[in-house]
């Protein structure tokens, strides 16, 4: 219901769900399944939301991916993010060119770019940090504005919130 009900001139869109793809015009080739997937999309292009809510808020970013529900709810410009597993990235508004596989991985990321999180909660409290790798459940679960940290294990650097260029590898590493 709702489906692609905005389309003008867009192509190879596909739309299953409630309001999926909902204010699309002229975005093409576009794969939105579930409730609201990709439902605010005007002109943003290639992108893919699987999951309920999945991409709901994008308008005019393109070549994303988010599966899992709520993942990359609210982002709105930020391309090139790939997020699986639910609340994945799901406050990232304007962030582009994010890894985040694992549920709450990269939850509250807004604005931060280049950031890699594997794993349940990993870099979960970032918000602006860019350049980041997380692998690990809770690897880097704290880091909120720090950059160019790497933490490999669980619970590495987990305390961590604004201390930049740091090496963490091992169980509970670099932990205060």
């Amino acid at each position: 219901y709702y489906a692609l009900v905005s389309n003008t001139t867009a192509s190879n869109n596909a739309a299953f769900g409630f309001e999926s793809l909902k204010s699309n015009t002229t975005g093409g080739a576009n794969t939105g399944l579930g409730w609201r997937t990709l439902e605010d999309n005007t002109t943003g292009a290639s992108n893919t939301g699987v999951g309920y809510n999945a991409l709901a808020n994008n308008t005019t970013a393109s070549n994303n991916t988010a599966v899992g529900r709520d993942s990359l709810t609210t982002n709105t410009t930020g391309s090139s993010n790939v997020a699986v597993g639910k609340n994945s990235m799901t406050n990232n508004t304007t962030g582009a060119n994010n890894t985040a596989t694992g549920a709450s991985s990269m939850e509250n990321n807004t604005t931060g770019q280049t950031n890699a999180a594997f794993g349940g909660g990993a870099l979960a409290a970032n918000t602006t940090g860019t350049d980041n790798t997380a692998i690990g459940f809770g690897a880097a679960v704290a880091n909120t504005t720090a950059s160019n940290n790497t933490a490999v294990g669980k619970w590495a650097l987990k305390t961590n919130t604004t201390g930049a260029s740091n090496t963490a590898i091992g169980f509970e590493s670099m932990v205060a």
